[in-house]
């Protein structure tokens, strides 16, 4: 069997020159690929004591739910603004080229639960961050963060510092 590595496509100059783009699409399409990654991520965190796993739309739900339902949790959705119909709470953050929104059901996470936050990637930290600000203002408690590939360059980490941060593959670049 081929290493995680090996299922992500890597393209050179997207979105712009000196990018190296990493593409989670082609582990996705490969059931070995996301078969690893799914295994990958939730060997990483199987010391973790977690009630709830928490994710961010759209790929936060490809790899949480999996993770969720495997150790028999439930899965809360991280949602663009607007996207849920019951009372939300939001966060804005900032990103590159402006500001982003994110909510969540305010009844979603309970007072004192354990929360697991899962994502595809982490490169600035920026959503990371703003997930993190939702579940503690409800009374979570995230007790570590989980990631198919990390952009280390980036510095990610170090926005979430004192949080526990886990990467099934991490790219010294950015």
């Amino acid at each position: 069997m081929k290493k995680l590595e090996e299922y992500v496509r890597t393209i050179p100059d997207f979105p712009e020159k000196g990018i190296m783009f990493r593409d989670v699409t082609s582990v996705l399409q490969d059931a070995d690929g996301l078969h690893l990654a799914i295994d990958k991520m939730q060997e990483l965190v199987k010391d973790l004591d977690y009630d709830v796993v928490a994710g961010a739309e759209s790929r936060g739900f490809i790899f949480g739910t999996p993770i969720a339902y495997n150790n028999h949790k439930p899965f809360v959705l991280i949602r663009k603004k607007g996207k849920l119909p019951s009372e939300t709470v939001s966060v804005e953050y900032e990103l590159e080229y402006g500001t982003a929104t994110i909510e969540m059901h305010k009844d979603s996470i309970q007072k004192g639960q354990k929360v697991l936050v899962v994502d595809d990637l982490i490169a600035t930290g920026g959503t990371t961050e703003a997930m993190i600000k939702l579940i503690e203002s409800l009374g979570g408690e995230v007790v570590g963060v989980v990631v198919l590939m990390e952009l280390a360059g980036l510095k990610g980490r170090e926005r979430i510092a004192g949080y526990r941060l886990d990467s099934a593959i991490t790219y010294e670049g950015k």
